[in-house]
């Protein structure tokens, strides 16, 4: 579980091919990872395989790589990371689980006085998750959803801080990011299409 508030951005060091998938291997600030401990990559939940101080190496299996934009990673990209949350840590951000929807694609990027507005192009199905002044997770960053005017989309507004302390402040048009929708979003439509499914019968 984590929070999509970012611990640092780290850099892919190597892309190796392995009988499962992918292992990436990437640089970051910490000293203190441990092997099997999850950690969020662009806000996919991974495992660290091997760790050493300031770099660590992670897996990314066939069903990761067919749901996310990891297979077409390689050296030199910068990702964000987060570790898992711990019991009793502040939750500033809101629950994301680290499994990753689908991706999204940028669609148009503008500055609006001091923030930046990010338009994306979701994928099929998530769009009936938003509403207006939720929450969502875009590569790993937990973020308010500003305007839905766009049919199939969502509107974003990024601060100064968050360009700064993220990969997103380099985003243009064209650009595909991971997206997860609320979890609590996603249990309320689950349980209202069982419900409506449940009275027609």
């Amino acid at each position: 579980m984590f929070t999509g508030l970012i611990d640092d951005v780290g850099t892919i060091e190597a892309v190796l091919p392995t009988p499962a998938g992918l292992e990436l291997r990437i640089s970051c600030r910490y000293a203190d990872l441990v092997e099997g401990e999850s950690i969020a990559v662009n806000g996919a939940c991974l495992t660290v395989l091997a760790q050493g101080n300031g770099w660590f190496t992670v897996g990314a299996v066939t069903t990761t790589l067919g749901r996310t934009t990891i297979g077409a990673w390689s050296a030199g990209r910068h990702v964000n990371l987060e570790r898992a949350l711990r019991a009793g840590d502040r939750l500033g951000g809101h629950f994301v689980q680290g499994h990753v929807d689908g991706v999204a694609r940028v669609t148009a990027v503008a500055m609006d006085g001091d923030a930046q507005i990010v338009d994306l192009a979701l994928p099929a199905g998530l769009a009936e998750l938003m509403v207006q002044h939720g929450s969502l997770a875009v590569d790993g960053v937990s973020l308010t959803v500003n305007d839905l005017s766009v049919p199939g989309g969502v509107q974003l507004s990024l601060i100064d801080y968050t360009l700064r302390h993220t990969t997103l402040g380099t985003l243009v048009p064209g650009d595909q990011v991971h997206v997860e929708a609320d979890m609590l979003g996603k249990y309320v439509h689950r349980l209202l299409k069982e419900s409506t499914w449940v009275s027609e019968r």
